[in-house]
Formats: C-alpha cells, structure tokens, sequence
C-alpha cells in the first residue's frame, strides 16, 4: 500500500507539473514543426509509435499446482528453485487516432531456469509428484502477458496530459520440473483474461524530455475460488526525444500478478529499472 501511494503522488505531480510546464512554452498547434516557432512539444507530433525495452527485474514469486488429489506445494522461486534475474526484452505499439485518443499493444516474455547443479533444500508436491530434499532438478518457468487497450487524454495540453486506461490483460504461465527421481518431466500450464482500468500522466519539463507515470490494475470479484486474478503494473519513466521521430527512455517499472485457475496458481513480482528506445511516425 505504501507503494501504491507513493506512486499514486508520482502521478498527481506529474499531472500538475503539466500546467506550469504548458505555461512556460507557447501553446502550439499540432501541425506546425517545432524548430524555431511554437510547436507541439518534441515527441508528440505522430500517429504510429514503437518501442522497445530492456528489462532485468528482482524475481520473487510462489507456483502450485495440485493433481491426482495431492494438493502441491507452494514452491518460491528463489528458495526453492534458485531462479536469478534474467535481463528480458519487451515490444510495445501504439496508434493515435486523434491528439487525445489511443489504441495500444504490448507483449512481455519472461522465462526463467534454475541454476545449474540445483537440489531441493526440502520435499516439494508439484503436479501430483513428490520431490524428495536434495533431489537435482531442471526448473522453468515461463510468463508472457499480452496488453491490448484504449487511452483517451481527459485533460491534453501542449507539454502534457492526463488520461483514462482500458485495456485488456492475457497472462499465460507455465512450469516445469526434470528430475532423474521422477520417471517423466512434470509440467503445468494455465493462462485467461483480466480486464484492467489505469491511469496515466506526463508532462514536459524540457521542451525535449517528457516525464511519465502510468497505474493499471484490476482485481477479479471473488465469485469462484477456481477463478481468481489481480494484477497491478506501476511505471514511472522519462523520456528524452532527440526529434520527433526517434527517442531514448530509462525508468523503473513494479509487475504484479496473482491468478488461480482451477488448480493452478501462481503469484509473481517483477520490479527493477529498464531502458529502450521508441521510433515513430
């Protein structure tokens, strides 16, 4: 929670720098170019937008999954697997229909393996087998979340905005186990849908750097303990636009996800600095 309130001021300052950041430089109009006369803040004049990022979380993160009525073991990443970060890379696409409306896609891949020469440090039920203390064994696990949305500017200025998130979030998640103790590798796969709500606010303090802060989340109404989710993605970042075609960005970025799908669960948190650089049309 001291998190979320952190961020959630992040996004009130940015959202109110947007004002005196407008003041300070003439209102433009968008179709004029921003050398020498007024013009839409550098980075904002365009229509198809694509990014990409480099991304190197902290790993934390508890999977189970039950079968043949064992009811399996909730085993950490860290403890039990030995994940370590793993530097990730990360596309995203937009389209800007109008200065205040947006439509935008984002794929993030993840995959993590234990590190060589791993033993458990205790007994472990996955997928129905039982894996006894210092047995070797071969982990991955696998995560990729699709975000498909829709951005509208309630307020737009010329050095910033303040917008409305809806978007749609298919996370897909999977893990394995090898081991020479269990006669066949033991796998597990589970994915669906989450709806999601957010916003987002940027403003300029330099006529060519933007400074950004983006909330989304949602938590699915407990109405079957067979279905479950809540995911929350905090995003704080800047972006320096060498012209309005081309621009680098760095920022750090908090992923939380929490779903149970029948008898599957997984809860994971990927947080840590990223940077990427972002082309446009």
């Amino acid at each position: 929670m001291k998190t979320l309130n952190t961020l959630v001021t992040v996004l009130a300052l940015v959202a109110a720098a947007a004002a005196p950041a407008a003041a300070q430089y003439a209102a433009p109009k968008m179709n004029q170019s921003p050398s020498g006369a007024a013009g839409a803040a550098v980075g904002e004049k365009y229509h198809i937008q694509v990014s990409g990022d480099l991304w190197k979380p902290t790993v934390h993160g508890v999977i189970a999954s039950s079968q043949f009525g064992l009811a399996g073991t909730e085993i950490s990443f860290e403890d039990d697997l030995k994940f370590e970060p793993v530097r990730f890379k990360e596309v995203a696409f937009e389209l800007r229909v109008t200065k205040r409306n947006k439509f935008y896609a984002q794929y993030t891949p993840i995959t993590y393996t234990s590190a060589p020469n791993t033993t458990l440090g205790r007994s472990i039920v996955f997928n129905g087998q039982t894996y006894a203390v210092n047995v070797p064994i071969e982990a991955t696990y696998d995560w990729k979340v699709w975000r498909l949305g829709y951005e509208i500017d309630v307020v737009s200025m010329s050095r910033g905005f303040v917008g409305l998130m809806f978007e749609a979030k298919m996370t897909d998640f999977g893990a394995s186990i090898i081991s020479p103790a269990v006669d066949e590798p033991q796998f597990t796969r589970a994915k669906g849908p989450l709806p999601a709500l957010g916003l987002i606010a940027r403003a300029y303090p330099l006529p060519n750097l933007s400074l950004t802060g983006q909330i989304t989340g949602i938590k699915v109404p407990d109405i079957s303990p067979d279905y479950q989710g809540s995911y929350a993605d905090w995003n704080v970042y800047g972006t320096y636009n060498i012209n309005n075609f081309i621009g680098v960005q760095g920022g750090w970025r908090r992923l939380t996800t929490n779903v149970v799908i029948k008898k599957d669960s997984g809860n994971t948190e990927f947080k840590g600095i990223w940077f990427g650089a972002v082309v446009r049309y």
